[in-house]
């Protein structure tokens, strides 16, 4: 490798999680290939937008509550734990995602923004729920 960011970028690359990086206004600066095969966003659609693009309404205003309570105290709620939330596809589709975040902070300790970490969980969490609708049925 040439360089550290090269590397890195090979490294984000080739993870099997989406990783989206978004700056203290919640713009997307960073949008791997697995966030793109998770969300239907290539890196070109995603960078530059907010991250309303993945966020459904119902939940965006408790997403910004948390995401500048983050950055005002300099630390998640969750403290890097993975916890269960709804994401959209582009195609409108909701997919059910593990996510765990982390905030990126300068040499001076400032937070200039918010990493994720996503995993989808979208079949895990159907055949779940399937399974106990089958069990709750009668017989």
């Amino acid at each position: 490798m040439s360089s550290q960011r090269s590397l890195d970028e090979v490294i984000l690359g080739q993870l099997a999680e989406a990783v989206v990086y978004a700056d203290r206004g919640g713009v997307i600066r960073r949008w791997n290939a697995a966030a793109t095969a998770m969300f239907g966003f290539t890196a070109a659609e995603a960078i530059g937008q907010r991250l309303d693009l993945i966020i459904p309404e119902h939940l965006r205003e408790a997403h910004w509550r948390g995401f500048d309570l983050a950055l005002a105290r300099g630390r998640t709620r969750l403290g890097g734990r993975p916890t269960l939330t709804r994401a959209l596809h582009r195609s409108g589709r909701r997919l059910y995602v593990e996510m765990s975040f982390a905030l990126v902070v300068d040499d001076g300790g400032v937070a200039q923004g918010s990493v994720a970490v996503a995993r989808d969980a979208t079949g895990r969490i159907e055949r779940e729920k399937a399974a106990r609708a089958g069990a709750a049925a009668p017989r």
